[in-house]
């Protein structure tokens, strides 16, 4: 029975491109559970749109002495783009500073100031006096009071994910002026969060601690047990929606209010467009809503944009929100301040016809439970490992073999024997198995039973050998290679929700029809025999060990630039004499023994030929090298510095050392050229 679905995906700030961490973290997992509905035959809404109203467009804007509407016109245009490119199939990609937007938003929280369900104060927020304007949000940076990570911003940690108000912060400065900010009193209107904690525990806790996530859960039980309290809903800003009630002059709608409710607006106009009525999408009970959003977003989609609902009183809840972890790269942490990212537009110059290579990588080391790692080695690997070598290579056989045996016509299969049978059995269950984890939003394991269905098929081939079986008993070949070809068909259908342009491209190679998810799993012939398939291309390609050095060496270029401009210059010490210079008595030497000291962290005792002798010299550089690394070593040594005791063994010089500009620690070596460094350093 088809059912109705209003799908979000969280909107995206118009400050920047899209990366690798809000697709593996929001959008893929999003568009599989989209194009799955569709294939059951549901009425789907899959709605998003361009967040651009936010404190960080405007900073940027000041930035580049441009205006916000310039910001979020370019990379509105940019995600939108890059979103088409790369087959996300929103129904509707909306933007908050349309007008429907604007309108709709405003009806909102006229309804609710009408219902008196926000409580109306003058309280003392952060205003900077240099820049003449109050500090919301992003405006302002100080230590977190729950972490005490020291660059949170005002809204929100991105450290420990706890959200707070901007006089929260400990020490606070501004963002515009670096100034430390003074209270000035300001009117604004809050949501009483506290007067729909009843509800929320009840909705929550009782009602969705089987089903959601343990991490969306865990969330928001602590948030709850931690005691709700009123949240402003207006700012003092310039950029934004008027609050459109008296008194609201010179202010606007806070972000985290304003961006939900365009799930709403957008999939007004979606509506409006397909001559469609909205409503039913966000007021039949009958509707499932599903938010996808990352972890950071968990707060605001399953607490505050829930009281919203409940505060209107017509509108559905969420079913779920299923909310991955973040993303890191080559084991660090996403940065787009640092350019430590993957950046789609990038992504899709480089790699212009992979989109389901990096689909499948992200899915399949998606981090749905806990924070993962995407490795460029990795995403090669699972290329050629599972794409090319497994669902590639099973595919070109089959299609291969069929136009080389019968011109590319399905053949008519004979007697069955028990390993067709049992085959076309785990064939047809395999829909079943998929849904069970998609329905689950465990999008990581249904991937690799998409691939595992490629598996069986490569099995079945290299078990039943049609190519030797044809010698002797072309009648076998037939029903093997019609078996095949089922199987073929199969994974053209159920590979569509995760390898879109891959399952278009197979259902043209086979020139197969368009079929519902539920033809695979009716056991029925997917490929009639006589039915013409065309000829075999590579459905995958094998990725170069150098197109992934091209990337790994981008990475490099980042580190080091922003290692570069990040760098803490020392300041000149003490001016000295040419007699206190001439006493340095500085030397070449050879260590020719080195071990770990015992217990410490950072030493290596070491026994150096100076030339005028053999002496032992204690070097704190174990965390950079191993013993059998500096063995051989010619190093340059002073000499007749002091000795002196460390950890009990004599240390009888110092060896001279100096670091790259991306921070590596290397030997004042008197015998090579090196890079510019950041000057001497003695260990």
């Amino acid at each position: 029975m088809s059912k109705r679905f209003t799908i979000t995906a969280a909107l995206p700030y118009t400050n920047g491109p899209i990366h690798i961490g809000h697709l593996a973290g929001v959008y893929v997992p999003a568009d599989i559970y989209a194009r799955y509905l569709r294939l059951q035959g549901h009425d789907v809404a899959f709605i998003c749109g361009s967040d651009e109203h936010g404190v960080p467009i405007t900073i940027k804007a000041k930035k580049e002495g441009v205006t916000p509407q310039d910001i979020v016109d370019h990379f509105h245009a940019n995600i939108k783009m890059s979103f088409e490119e790369f087959g996300i199939s929103f129904d509707n990609y909306s933007r908050t500073s349309a007008k429907i937007h604007h309108e709709t938003a405003s009806e909102f929280f006229e309804t609710l100031h009408k219902k008196g369900d926000f409580i109306e104060e003058i309280t003392a927020q952060l205003y900077d006096a240099e820049a003449g304007q109050f500090l919301a949000d992003r405006f302002v940076v100080g230590t977190c009071p729950k972490c005490g990570n020291e660059e949170s911003y005002g809204d929100q940690c991105e450290a420990c994910g706890t959200s707070h108000n901007a006089t929260d912060l400990i020490n606070p400065k501004s963002a515009i002026t670096g100034a430390t900010p003074s209270l000035k009193e300001t009117k604004h209107w809050f949501l009483p969060l506290d007067q729909h904690e009843a509800f929320l525990k009840q909705w929550i806790l009782e009602g969705h601690k089987a089903d959601w996530k343990p991490n969306v859960y865990g969330q928001c039980k602590s948030w709850i047990d931690d005691g709700l309290r009123p949240r402003a809903v207006t700012r003092d800003l310039d950029w934004g929606i008027p609050v459109p009630v008296e008194g609201g002059d010179g202010k606007v709608l806070y972000v985290w209010f304003d961006a939900p409710i365009g799930y709403i607006s957008s999939t007004k106009e979606w509506a409006q467009s397909q001559g469609k009525d909205w409503e039913p999408y966000w007021k039949d009970e009958e509707t499932t809503l599903v938010h996808f959003i990352g972890k950071d977003n968990i707060v605001f989609h399953c607490i505050i944009f829930p009281a919203m609902l409940k505060a209107e009183g017509s509108y559905i809840l969420p079913e779920n929100v299923p909310a991955n972890e973040f993303l890191n790269l080559e084991g660090q942490k996403l940065s787009t301040s640092k350019n430590w990212a993957v950046w789609l537009p990038e992504y899709l110059k480089d790699f212009p016809d992979k989109q389901d290579v990096l689909r499948y990588v992200l899915t399949a080391t998606a981090p749905e439970t806990k924070d993962n790692d995407f490795t460029w080695k990795d995403f090669q690997a699972r290329n050629n490992n599972e794409l090319v070598a497994i669902f590639g290579n099973f595919i070109n056989r089959v299609l291969v073999l069929t136009n080389k045996y019968y011109e590319g016509s399905v053949p008519h299969p004979h007697e069955l024997s028990a390993i067709d049978t049992e085959t076309l059995n785990k064939l047809k269950a395999y829909p079943g198995i998929l849904s069970k984890s998609i329905e689950r939003y465990r999008f990581r394991e249904a991937s690799q039973e998409l691939m595992n269905l490629a598996r069986l098929g490569n099995k079945y081939l290299a078990d039943e050998e049609p190519w030797k079986v044809v010698k002797t008993d072309p009648e076998r070949v037939q029903t093997i290679m019609y078996v095949a070809l089922q199987i073929s068909a199969a994974l053209a259908v159920v590979s569509e929700p995760f390898l879109p342009w891959s399952s278009q491209k197979l259902k043209a190679m086979l020139q197969l029809q368009p079929q519902p998810w539920a033809a695979v799993a009716s056991g029925k012939s997917l490929l009639e025999p006589g039915h013409q398939i065309g000829k075999a291309e590579l459905l995958f390609a094998k990725i170069e060990d150098s197109e992934i050095e091209n990337q790994l060496e981008k990475l490099a270029q980042s580190k080091l630039a922003n290692t570069i401009e990040n760098a803490v210059v020392e300041p000149q010490k003490e001016t000295i004499s040419f007699d206190d210079f001439s006493k340095l008595d500085i030397r070449v030497g050879t260590i020719i023994a080195a071990e770990k000291m015992p217990k410490a962290k950072k030493l290596l005792v070491l026994q150096v030929d100076t030339g005028i002798d053999v002496r032992t010299i204690v070097s704190g550089i174990a965390e950079s090298f191993t013993a059998e690394d500096v063995i051989g070593k010619r190093v340059t040594v002073l000499v007749n510095l002091a000795p002196r005791a460390l950890r009990g063994v004599e240390s009888q010089g110092m060896i001279l050392m100096t670091e790259t500009p991306d921070g590596k620690l290397v030997f004042v070596n008197p015998d090579a050229a090196h890079e510019t460094t950041n000057g001497l350093k003695i260990s």
